[in-house]
C-alpha cells in the first residue's frame, strides 16, 4: 500500500512499488531477516518477515537490517540530515524571495508572475518524482527551492496586506502540529493502519475535490466561488485542511518507521524528506489561509 499526501501522491518504501507500511512490523527483539529456506522465522505463523519487500534484499546484503551503517540501509539519521536539507532549501528561498521580490504596488505583478510560475513548475516535478521508481535528489531539491520561492511571495503578500504577524503565527502553528503528532504517534495515542489509511485518504479526496469545484466557481463565476475559502465556511474548511495534514504526518511517520524496520535502501531517505516536506506546506499553507481568514476585515 502507498502512502500518499493530500495534494501529491507518492512512491513508499519498497522494491516493487508498493508500500512497506501497514503490514504487520517488525516485532521488538526480533531479528529481521530474509525469507529464505530454513529460516525458523519464515515458518512461524503470522511471521511478519515474511510480508517483508525487501526480504531478497536481504540476502543480497546477507546480513539483516540491524547493521544499516554496514549495508547501507536507511537510517533515522538519513532521514533527519534529507528532511532538514529539503526544508532549509524551502526556507532559505522562502527568505530570499521575500527580500528581494518586493509585493509593493510596483512590483506586486511582477512578483505575483515569479511567484505563480515557480508553484507551477514546482508542482509539476513534485508529481514528477511521485511517479518515479526511485528517489532523485535533484527533483526534490529543485521542487524545494521553487515551492520556497512561491511561499516566500505569498507569505510577504499576506503579511503586507492582510495582517502582520500572521507568518510567525502559522509557521509556529506548524511546528506546534508536527511536535504534536510526533508525540502522540511515539507514545501510541494514533493507531496507523488500514482504517486509519482508508479513512484518511477518502477524507482527502473528499476535501480535495470540493476545492477543485469551489476553484472553479471562483474563475468561471467570480467572487469566492461556493464560499469554502472565506467566512465561516473557509474557517471551518481551514480547520479541516489542518487536520489532515496532520493525518498525514502520522502516515508519513508511519512510512518512515516501517522503511527503517523492513530495511530500505539508504537512498530511500529522500523520499521520506520529500513527503515529510510536502505535509508540512500543506499544514503550513492550511494556517495562512486559516489566519488570513480570521485577520480579514
Amino acid at each position: 500500500m502507498r502512502s500518499r499526501n493530500p495534494v501529491f501522491s507518492r512512491r513508499g518504501f519498497s522494491r516493487d512499488n508498493g508500500y512497506a507500511g501497514f503490514n504487520a512490523a517488525p516485532q521488538a527483539g526480533g531479528p529481521a531477516v530474509g525469507t529464505q529456506q530454513g529460516n525458523p522465522y519464515a515458518q512461524q505463523a503470522g511471521n511478519p518477515y515474511a510480508q517483508n519487500p525487501y526480504a531478497q534484499q536481504d540476502l543480497q546484503y546477507g546480513a539483516p537490517p540491524q547493521a544499516p551503517a554496514a549495508t547501507g540501509r536507511m537510517t533515522m539519521d538519513d532521514v533527519v540530515a534529507r528532511t532538514a536539507t529539503t526544508l532549509g532549501l524551502v526556507v532559505l528561498t522562502a527568505v530570499l524571495s521575500w527580500v528581494l521580490l518586493p509585493v509593493d504596488e510596483a512590483n506586486l505583478g511582477k512578483s505575483y508572475g515569479i511567484a505563480i510560475g515557480a508553484g507551477l513548475v514546482a508542482m509539476v516535478l513534485a508529481l514528477v518524482q511521485s511517479f518515479k521508481r526511485r528517489a532523485a535528489p535533484a527533483l526534490i531539491l529543485s521542487y524545494a527551492a521553487l515551492e520556497g520561492v512561491f511561499l516566500g511571495v505569498i507569505s510577504s503578500a499576506v503579511s503586507t496586506y492582510i495582517a502582520d504577524g500572521v507568518v510567525a503565527q502559522a509557521v509556529m502553528g506548524t511546528m506546534a502540529v508536527f511536535a504534536g503528532v510526533l508525540v502522540a504517534y511515539k507514545a501510541g495515542w494514533i493507531r496507523v493502519n488500514r482504517r486509519f489509511y482508508g479513512f484518511v485518504m477518502a477524507a482527502a479526496l473528499g476535501f480535495v475535490l470540493l476545492m477543485a469545484v469551489n476553484l472553479l466557481f471562483t474563475v468561471f463565476g467570480g467572487g469566492d466561488g461556493l464560499g469554502f475559502r472565506s467566512g465561516p465556511l473557509g474557517i471551518v474548511f481551514g480547520v479541516i485542511g489542518i487536520l489532515l495534514g496532520a493525518c498525514f504526518l502520522a502516515l508519513d511517520f508511519k512510512q518512515v518507521e516501517d522503511g527503517i524496520a523492513y530495511g530500505a535502501p539508504r537512498e530511500e531517505a529522500w523520499l521520506a524528506a520529500f513527503g515529510l516536506t510536502l505535509t508540512l506546506v500543506w499544514i503550513y499553507m492550511e494556517f495562512l489561509r486559516l489566519l488570513s481568514i480570521l485577520n480579514s476585515d
